[in-house]
């Protein structure tokens, strides 16, 4: 049985663009599961959580099983970084704090492709790393010596290759957060047996960095489905930040949530919208 998951940040309530790649998430698998990302102390708030049961449940869907919660999977993290430190395969990075902390809330994590490799070098210095603000990066030239450059197979049975210029030295955890994107995802969907990855298209970037960590820490291989996303009519993207419609808005407004999840199966978007690959 295919199995697939939903993964929303609590850091805002659900809009159409959300509510597109649920649905196609739960057509796609016959194990469908929730997964709340809420790694980011900063912007996860606890209420967004029941916005989230709230709006899935408007649109009819039910997921399998009780929901996964990052930030309960602290150690989880913890034990794949620690893999990759006994392996050299990562980095204590002292670069600043605001420049951390800017990529990793980045909405799809840091690649770390336009990092310098500034720290790369450092001696390891555990008293220096116990007084100091600091990230663990992905030695990426290690990573790729001892995996190679893995690449992938789309849902569609298109295969992509990974460039190494997309991949660069990562963020993987930071002193104060215990992971970044890239590597709950990959420990997550691994515990979880995701053999499914359904996501948006803008996602996709992030693929050749995951795809390397899942040789490093030896998690299977999942498929993927990076699906179009919705956009407004005149091809803006659909952004928490940028005050997106939300599915709440709707549900007030007085739409049939059901009746939308079986349009969003078919493609058929309300007025206004369209959807389009990045």
């Amino acid at each position: 049985m295919t199995t697939s998951r939903f993964a929303p940040s609590p850091t805002g309530r659900l809009h159409l663009g959300h509510a597109y790649s649920a649905v196609l998430g739960r057509l796609a698998a016959g194990r469908w599961l929730l997964r709340i990302e809420d790694l980011d102390p900063g912007r996860a708030r606890p209420e967004f959580v029941g916005g989230i049961m709230e709006d899935l449940a408007w649109l009819g869907l039910a997921p399998d099983g009780v929901p996964l919660v990052q930030s309960a999977r602290v150690a989880a993290y913890a034990d794949a970084l620690e893999q990759l430190k006994r392996e050299g395969l990562v980095y204590a990075c002292f670069c600043t704090r605001a420049d951390i902390a800017a990529s990793l809330t980045a909405p799809h994590g840091d690649a770390g492709s336009g990092y310098p490799g500034t720290c790369r070098e450092l001696a390891d210095d555990p008293e220096r790393r116990e007084r100091t603000p600091h990230s663990w990066r992905l030695n990426s030239a290690n990573a790729m010596a001892a995996a190679g450059l893995p690449g992938w197979r789309e849902a569609d049975g298109i295969t992509f290759a990974s460039d190494a210029a997309q991949i660069g030295d990562a963020i993987l955890a930071r002193k104060d957060a215990p992971s970044s994107y890239h590597l709950a995802c990959v420990v997550d969907d691994a515990a979880s047996g995701v053999d499914l990855v359904v996501r948006g298209a803008d996602l996709r970037p992030s693929t050749p960095v995951q795809r390397l960590l899942q040789v490093l820490l030896g998690l299977p291989e999942p498929t993927y489905l990076h699906h179009p996303l919705v956009v407004h009519e005149d091809g803006r993207r659909l952004a928490k930040r940028d005050s997106a419609p939300t599915l709440a808005a709707m549900r007030d407004a007085g739409v049939d949530g059901r009746a939308l999840a079986d349009a969003l199966a078919t493609g058929l978007l309300p007025p206004s919208y369209r959807l389009a690959m990045p």
